[in-house]
């Protein structure tokens, strides 16, 4: 299976399954001599691990990163930092009804016919539980990159949306609530709507904004490596992302180019940022901003019809512990793959010098 690094300098290879051992992962690039906050990394976990509050899964698993190597009495060594994450709560019984049958809008189908086997038990790779090891890298991509500010939230759940621009939020409040809304109002709506989506067994999709701000001018390449691409790449690969705009996004199809251009400050700044701090795929100093869809989680806890293994179409109910929402979980992975294209590029900035 090709597919499980990202990165070029600063590059990521994961390993395991949603049932298996454990998780893990190789960061590769990691520049020697860094002091790593050990404690720093541990939280952004507890930020995405399962059980955290009574709107997401019930799985438990503490998700502790036990490092292999790499690191040296706290200090980055320069060569590969190897880590793992026990699973610790699997129950794989919660899956052996689907070991015939292709669950309707997963990977299940796909894998089978791809690889000519897969691993039925929560999904096995195509588990969102890989984005741990993501988690791990991205938190280490934040301490290179200390003087940036990645800030992600919950801008939206189903038709319940934020009604004010990013710059009137107190990114502070992203951590007071269980669904991770920084407008205080808004998320005990959001939190409510989630629970009685949870009640009929059913789910419901959400957006991310995320907020990058103290980017220096001049990250991202010309043509096909665009720091905006990467961006795209980087969130699209994350499970059940469906949509990525950046900037004015979909809206600015709307405006006329008149009202869509940044004009320049003298000291190179804009007074409007509708191209999202970047601009020919280089950053440019202003706040770099974009907006990730998610889809509803396709496991419901409902009957649904569903393909067997011999063709044939049956009623199937789900089982096991799924999330009805998965965007709360989500804003660190969102955050830690804008990290990783931020380090890749940050490092890939400095050959030039």
């Amino acid at each position: 299976m090709a597919g499980n690094s990202y990165g070029t300098l600063f590059r990521l290879t994961t390993f395991g399954e949603s049932h298996g051992e454990a998780l893990g992962g190789i960061i590769d690039g990691c520049p020697a001599g860094m002091t790593i906050d050990l404690a720093a990394i541990q939280l952004e976990m507890q930020r995405r691990k399962p059980g955290q509050s009574t709107i997401v899964t019930q799985r438990k698993e503490e998700d502790e990163v036990q490092f292999l190597s790499g690191i040296f009495e706290g200090k980055t060594t320069g060569t590969p930092i190897g880590f793992i994450i026990p699973n610790t709560n699997q129950k794989s019984d919660d899956y052996s009804h689907i070991k015939d049958s292709y669950r309707p809008s997963h990977a299940d189908y796909v894998y089978e016919k791809k690889y000519g086997i897969r691993d039925y038990r929560g999904g096995g790779r195509s588990s969102a539980r890989e984005t741990a090891c993501r988690v791990v890298a991205g938190a280490i991509a934040k301490q290179v990159l200390c003087h940036i500010k990645i800030n992600a939230f919950v801008s939206s759940v189903g038709d319940i949306f934020i009604d004010k621009p990013y710059q009137d939020l107190d990114f502070n409040l992203i951590e007071s609530n269980a669904v991770r809304c920084p407008d205080l109002a808004t998320a005990e709506k959001m939190e409510n709507y989630i629970k009685e989506i949870r009640k009929e067994g059913d789910t419901v999709g959400g957006t991310i904004t995320c907020v990058i701000q103290n980017v220096p001018i001049g990250l991202g390449e010309p043509v096909f490596d665009k720091l905006h691409a990467e961006l795209g790449k980087a969130m699209l690969s994350i499970n059940a992302v469906k949509g990525f705009e950046f900037g004015s996004g979909f809206c600015g199809a709307k405006m006329k180019g008149s009202e869509h251009n940044d004009l320049y400050n003298e000291d190179g700044s804009t007074r409007t940022n509708l191209s999202g701090g970047i601009q020919g795929g280089i950053s440019n100093g202003m706040d770099i901003y974009f907006r990730v869809a998610f889809k509803p989680v396709a496991t419901l806890i409902q009957k649904q019809e569903v393909l067997t293994n011999q063709s044939t179409i049956v009623e199937q109910q789900g089982k096991g512990r799924h999330d009805p929402c998965v965007v709360p979980r989500a804003v660190p992975i969102v955050e830690a793959m804008a990290a990783l294209v931020l380090a890749d590029f940050y490092l890939l900035n400095k050959t030039y010098l």
